[in-house]
């Protein structure tokens, strides 16, 4: 009797012992994760695109910094100079192009016509001329004139005929005005100096600075006087949106966290005001768990990487603090887990 006893009391704590581990098993599987992860964010190496001095190094560590605003500017007394010679080639080049479309002017056009109407009339001289050389040497039968003379006279002739055709030649070349292939080769030359004069424009633009986008600065890496290079970068910037909170999961949590998840913050400096998350980012890889996150006895451990994507207006968060990252799974997530177990 005291055997069946003892063995119905072993049975009895057995079974409690079963309940006991299942309930916490269980609890385990439905509660709230909390793991531990440090604050992290993007950075952008801000070098300026060409080489020259700076000139001026306009804020520092620690300042925060609007997209579009001046951090530094490098020196532009050897550009500004190239800049006004290529817009004065660009205006005369404008004019040179302008002056082919119009065209031949009302008063060149009458000076034209001037010059064939008298070149015509010195042909017109020098043939009468001839005419009357001709006839005095028939009538004499050439003793009255000699025949270099005469000669002379029929080329003089010829060359005011031929001067009068070059005139006529003249006239009408003004009246149609210069070839259209002119004009094209005057209209790219215009493009060719207009873009030359684009590109310093645009260094000159370059010789400013400026913020990409909002941050703080962390880094000023260099200082007015030295050369800029665009191997060189002058400031490095903090972007403070989005900040995010990188933690990792084992196995065995992997499953009771999705995408969009509620999370909550805290971190050390004050533990009583969580900032409210999201799980945005659930690595798809295993890897083993960083040395800096967890113990010597977890470190050979294969983990899951997320990030809590955080809301911090009051820009609370230092990129390497440390942070407890609550996280609430969601229904779906949770009884997929209690099933899989």
């Amino acid at each position: 009797m005291p055997k069946r006893i003892i063995a119905l009391a072993v049975v009895v704590l057995l079974a409690i012992a079963l309940l006991g581990y299942w309930l916490l098993g269980r609890n385990q599987h439905t509660g709230d994760i909390v793991l531990q992860g440090n604050v992290d964010l993007r950075q952008v190496q801000l070098p300026f695109n060409d080489s020259e001095r700076i000139a001026e190094v306009l804020v520092d560590e620690g300042t925060k910094v609007k997209a579009g605003e001046v951090l530094a500017r490098l020196d532009t007394r050897r550009l500004l100079p190239r800049v006004a010679q290529a817009e004065a080639g660009v205006a005369a080049q404008r004019e040179v192009l302008r002056k082919l479309r119009n065209g031949a002017r009302p008063e060149e056009i009458a000076q034209s016509r001037a010059a064939l109407a008298a070149a015509q009339a010195e042909a017109a001289n020098a043939a009468s001329q001839l005419k009357r050389l001709r006839s005095i040497s028939e009538e004499s039968q050439g003793r009255a004139i000699s025949p270099q003379d005469l000669e002379t006279s029929i080329a003089a002739a010829r060359m005011s005929e031929a001067q009068a055709e070059s005139s006529r030649k003249a006239l009408e070349l003004t009246l149609a005005g210069p070839r259209q292939e002119d004009i094209d080769q005057a209209k790219a030359q215009l493009d060719a100096a207009e873009a030359d004069l684009a590109l310093l424009k645009r260094q000159l633009a370059d010789a400013d600075l400026v913020a990409p986008t909002d941050g703080v600065i962390r880094n000023r890496l260099m200082e007015p006087g030295e050369l800029a290079t665009p191997q060189r970068p002058v400031f490095a910037i903090a972007i403070t949106t989005p900040k995010w909170v990188r933690a990792y999961l084992s196995e065995a949590e992997l499953s009771r966290v999705a995408l969009g998840a509620s999370a909550r913050v805290t971190m050390d400096s004050a533990p009583k005001s969580p900032l409210e998350g999201k799980v945005g980012f659930i690595s798809s890889t295993a890897e083993f768990t960083p040395k800096t996150v967890q113990t010597k006895e977890l470190r050979t451990s294969l983990v899951y990487e997320i990030r809590v994507f955080v809301d911090d207006p009051e820009d609370r968060l230092r990129l390497g603090m440390p942070a407890t990252v609550t996280i609430t799974p969601t229904a779906q997530t949770a009884s997929r887990g209690e099933s899989d177990r």
